[in-house]
């Protein structure tokens, strides 16, 4: 009976702020492509991680560029990941605790969405032992276009960070403000 109570509280907040759970289909399509980001990131494949960007933009917390498009979010992951000999990053990407919603204040059609999600990015080289190197939260848009969802927005909180020195050269996310000055989008 309490959990029905919580579920009726969270039905009635989100109607009241025009977001509404996803259909079946559309949260598993939504999923499916929250899990393709993190299988193309793995396999090192940019160019195809790019164009899950091409109608939105990669922004990192704390960070003031903003990737848009596919051609900006592609380069800015070749720049600053590193790939090895096999070809990949030697990393798993895992995204857990997947909750989704269509904005229906400004879409009546169903058109556009918001995900919220965990990940946490774990690594392993020889002489670098699998680990944890990255813990964090991703705060996504998202818009269907041609019945296909693509990424409007992917806004990403670096929550726990570890040993990234076999990850990432440079990476913006390190020149960020320790406390982002920036505000979330609104979730």
């Amino acid at each position: 009976m309490l959990l029905a109570g919580a579920q009726q509280r969270v039905s009635t907040v989100a109607q009241d702020v025009g977001l509404l759970p996803v259909s079946p289909d559309h949260y598993a399509e939504i999923t499916r492509l929250l899990m393709t980001y993190s299988e193309l990131q793995d396999r090192a494949d940019f160019v195809a991680v790019g164009a899950l960007f091409q109608y939105g933009a990669y922004v990192i917390d704390g960070v003031t560029e903003i990737y848009r498009g596919a051609h900006d979010v592609a380069t800015m992951k070749q720049t600053y990941d590193r790939t090895y000999a096999d070809g990949t990053l030697r990393t798993k990407h895992v995204t857990t605790n997947v909750f989704i919603e269509v904005d229906t204040d400004t879409d009546a059609d169903g058109d556009t969405a918001r995900a919220r999600s965990y990940y946490v990015v774990f690594q392993q080289l020889a002489g670098f032992p699998l680990q944890a190197i990255i813990v964090g939260r991703y705060h996504d848009q998202l818009v269907r276009v041609d019945g296909s969802w693509w990424f409007r927005e992917r806004y990403v909180f670096t929550d726990l960070v570890g040993d990234m020195s076999a990850h990432v050269e440079d990476a913006p996310m390190f020149r960020r403000s320790p406390l982002s000055a920036q505000s979330p989008p609104k979730q």
